[in-house]
């Protein structure tokens, strides 16, 4: 996609405010023109002086000029803050709206996306890269049109004067560009792709290892021992150090060439002078040029950089991209709605995005309404994919999932939001108070129901040691839960959204003995009349299941109740012994 494309869907972003980037624009050019007539002023200065030169009192207009100089220089400031003014309006209302779009656009896509591109990622997409086009827009799309205007006036002004002078001091400009062509030439913009790539996944993975921080420290491990974040540490360090390196050369001679336009200028003044007096146009001309060209070198340097602005909001609108055009899930071909709780997998087939092999293969599970059932096997056996297909997650590539006989597709998302809850395993609360966390599932539900459901869920104990009891904002002024109380939370959430079925991942897994006792009494008020359905390690928790489906590599290996698989000296027998074998170890190594 062109630079031009970009501005231009930046500004179907702007709104009512796209005019203002337009009067941006006109207002930086006209503030750069300004900006060169204290030059002018300043060389008529010079050309009195050295006119009037030993009687200085003939000099009359030096005052005069001065106070042009000073007031042009005082008016391209306030036309250029102006610019700046109408660019910001602009920039802060597009990155506004590029926010709110991602968040709507995000808000419909499937958690299945979410989880896969990570939060850290997603984070930095939405603030970053929306801030990249804001800093573009507000400043250096202005300064752009000032860099653009700046050298054409200053190249009509250098030849304007004296033509072999503003010559010899583009000479040095012509040099130094080239120097830069092979750093800004086209591999810069993979080199900023790999750049913010770089930049991305170490962000990413900062994110999920503070999140890992406590086990880290239960463990007494280092850094090392998250090998993915240091890995991401290293392959930034190892990018950019290898990029400076590559780009060093290129950079000196540029800096050391567009500096040196002086140095050039000498030159060419003693090969005017060819030893005789100096001509009074000669000094007078030279003097202006060792003022005026320094100007050269700063106007060109934005210039250069132009270049790389414009990779760099071309990489923020590929990222942005990158989730807005992600397409949400189709919407439910009709309105249909379950009538009954049942679920049903007929030859479910799906794979990950990137996948080389299929996570599940023409997996087949029924669930009748109310029943109980579980999902068991080694890791990576496909059980949380089952659970996260059934609450449309993802989209199945092959076979069906219907509840109550309807597909799932046909469902509307809102009813399939009411008629499925899904207690994870790492449940998470929002740094607000308990009674807004629980509210999420019922905005409108009234405190007393809200009380009801956090008593129900064994939460009494927790609410007593609260400060301000359900009012209490957590993640502030050190009120913290521990992972079994905020699970406990977590399901008086789902208690109050009433959901027919129930999933169930590993919904004790970080709870420790006390807090599991009590999570497993609040499942069982919980689940009452619901059809329930179960993943868990901790066999014991699934022994009364109506049925167990046991999965391996993708597939159903085997199904039936605890008895039946035990007696069947299949893969869940196997599991159970080993179960049983864990659990029975004490301290010290003996049985």
């Amino acid at each position: 996609m062109k630079k031009t494309n970009h501005l231009r869907e930046l500004m179907d972003y702007a709104g009512g405010h796209r005019h203002l980037t337009c009067l941006s624009l006109l207002l930086s050019a006209a503030s750069a023109v300004l900006a060169l007539f204290p030059f002018v002023f300043l060389f008529r200065i010079i050309q009195e002086v050295i006119a009037a030169a030993p009687d200085y009192a003939q000099a009359t207009h030096i005052v005069h000029n001065g106070w042009m100089a000073v007031g042009f220089a005082a008016l391209s400031i306030v036309v250029y803050v102006c610019a700046l003014m109408c660019s910001h309006l602009s920039a802060f209302r597009i990155a506004g709206n590029i926010r709110k779009a991602l968040m709507a656009h995000t808000a419909g896509l499937p958690l299945g996306f979410i989880g896969e591109m990570g939060s850290g990622k997603i984070r930095r997409i939405v603030s970053d890269s929306s801030a990249a086009t804001e800093t573009y827009l507000a400043h250096q799309l202005p300064d752009m049109a000032a860099a653009i205007t700046t050298p054409v006036c200053m190249i009509i002004m250098l030849f304007l004067f004296d033509w072999r002078f503003g010559l010899v001091s583009l000479l040095p400009v012509i040099l130094g560009f080239a120097a830069m062509f092979k750093m800004a030439g086209p591999s810069m913009a993979e080199d900023m792709k790999l750049y913010q790539n770089a930049l991305a996944d170490m962000n990413n993975e900062a994110v999920e290892y503070v999140r890992g921080v406590p086990v880290v420290k239960t463990f007494g491990q280092t850094v090392h021992s998250f090998k993915r974040f240091k890995g991401t540490i290293d392959s930034y360090y190892e990018f950019v150090m290898s990029y400076c390196k590559k780009c060093r050369p290129s950079m000196l001679s540029y800096t050391v060439l567009v500096n040196s336009a002086f140095a050039f200028l000498i030159v060419l003044a003693l090969i005017l002078v060819g030893g005789g007096p100096v001509a009074q146009p000669v000094l007078l001309n030279f003097i202006f040029y060792v003022i005026f060209t320094p100007l050269i070198a700063t106007a060109m340097t934005k210039v250069m950089f132009m270049s790389e602005n414009g990779m760099i909001v071309a990489d923020a609108m590929s990222r942005i991209h990158s989730i807005l055009d992600v397409v949400p899930l189709p919407e439910p071909r009709s309105g249909k709605v379950p009538t009954d709780n049942d679920v049903v997998l007929e030859n479910v087939t799906f794979r990950y995005t990137g996948g080389t092999t299929d996570a599940l293969r023409d997996v087949t599970i029924r669930v009748g309404a109310g029943e109980t059932v579980a999902l068991v096997g080694p890791s990576g056996g496909g059980k949380t994919t089952v659970a996260g297909l059934i609450s449309q997650f993802w989209d199945v590539a092959g076979g069906s999932i219907q509840i109550g006989g309807i597909n799932v597709k046909d469902i509307p998302k809102e009813t399939l939001m009411d008629t499925v809850a899904y207690v994870f395993q790492d449940s998470r609360l929002l740094k607000a108070s308990i009674l807004e966390n629980v509210r999420l599932a019922k905005p409108n539900a009234s405190r007393q129901e809200v009380e009801r459901v956090l008593h129900e869920a064994q939460c009494d104990d927790i609410i007593q040691k609260l400060p301000q009891g359900i009012d209490t904002v957590i993640g502030t002024k050190g009120v913290y839960l521990s992972g079994g109380e905020q699970q406990r939370i977590a399901i008086a959430r789902v208690m109050l959204k009433n959901a027919p079925i129930l999933i169930l991942d590993e919904a004790t897994a970080f709870a420790d003995p006390e807090n599991e006792v009590l999570v497993q009494r609040a499942f069982e008020k919980l689940s009452k009349g619901k059809t329930v359905i179960m993943i868990a390690h901790r066999l014991t928790t699934i022994k009364n299941a109506g049925c167990i489906f046991v999965l391996r590599e993708g597939r159903v290996e085997e199904s039936g109740t605890h008895d039946t698989l035990v007696a069947g000296g299949g893969l869940y027998a196997k599991m159970w012994r080993d179960y049983q074998t864990s659990i029975s170890w004490k301290v010290g190594g003996t049985k």
